[in-house]
């Protein structure tokens, strides 16, 4: 009996703690729970080159990589303590209320249907919606797309813009930015709809493609989403990006992972905010 009574004490003891600690962490706030973790988690793309990519060495690259190295850096010290979670365009906001990652980075269009789910801090880029077709196309504008099958990722602002305005127009729709632009260069469609600082970027590695819609609906800003309600990593990211602007942090990660990707007409100021002044 007396083995019994200690054996249920030490079960309600090792419960009692348990339940404790579990308490102790849903008090901490999320820096002091990135800090006791020792790394913090950031979502990017995998798929996105020059903004998220991985290498052939099966490393993280990119231009969001670069700010996330940073983030890490002012955290916690360190750049490499940082957890890179490939995302996809149509999970960004479900990693985050699902906490599976802290931050959302993944070149994240900032619009007031987000907004009602996520916390967003201040911009870092802009970005408007762009189309690009095979050079010999006939598409010169959206009236063109009526009879014609237009390519998109699930999930984003191009795929939200075109079922809004535009539903007439058939719609090709991937989760993946490598499955969209393979189908356009299988001609599954004939053209595809993206951000247009990713398209600039796409046919310059692809020449018998051209954009020729430059920009469309409105002018947009890419910024790192937190979790609804988590201010206090929102107030830490948007005094980080206002620190970054007195080192021209975002105009030289533009010079190493990106200008090489554009055409000579585009340049730094169109697409990178600074200081989070748009």
């Amino acid at each position: 009996m007396r083995n019994a009574l200690l054996s249920v004490f030490a079960i309600f003891v090792a419960v009692f703690l348990t339940a404790c600690q579990d308490s102790s962490m849903e008090t901490k706030s999320s820096i002091e729970k990135i800090k006791q973790n020792g790394v913090v988690r950031i979502g990017v793309f995998g798929d996105k080159p020059p903004f998220g990519y991985i290498d052939e060495k099966g490393l993280n690259q990119g231009y969001d990589v670069a700010f996330a190295k940073r983030i890490a850096k002012e955290l916690l010290g360190d750049e490499n303590k940082v957890q890179f979670v490939v995302v996809e365009a149509a999970n960004r906001v479900e990693f985050l209320k699902s906490d599976k990652v802290d931050i959302i980075l993944a070149n994240f269009t900032k619009t007031p249907e987000r907004a009602e789910q996520v916390d967003f801090a201040l911009p870092y880029m802009k970005v408007a919606l762009g189309v690009a077709v095979p050079n010999d196309s006939d598409i010169l504008s959206i009236e063109d797309l009526k009879d014609k099958t237009l390519i998109v990722n699930k999930g984003t602002t191009a795929d939200a813009y075109f079922t809004k305005n535009y539903p007439d127009i058939k719609m090709l729709k991937y989760d993946q930015n490598t499955e969209t632009f393979a189908a356009l260069l299988d001609k599954r469609g004939d053209a595809v709809a993206h951000d247009n600082t990713l398209l600039f970027a796409w046919v310059k590695e692809h020449p018998n493609f051209k954009v020729v819609i430059k920009e469309l609906g409105d002018q947009d800003v890419i910024a790192p989403a937190v979790k609804k309600g988590d201010k206090e990593l929102k107030d830490f990211i948007d005094n980080l990006i206002i620190k970054l602007a007195d080192e021209n942090f975002f105009h030289k990660a533009y010079d190493e992972t990106l200008k090489s990707y554009f055409s000579d007409d585009i340049k730094a100021d169109d697409v990178v905010i600074e200081g989070g002044k748009f």
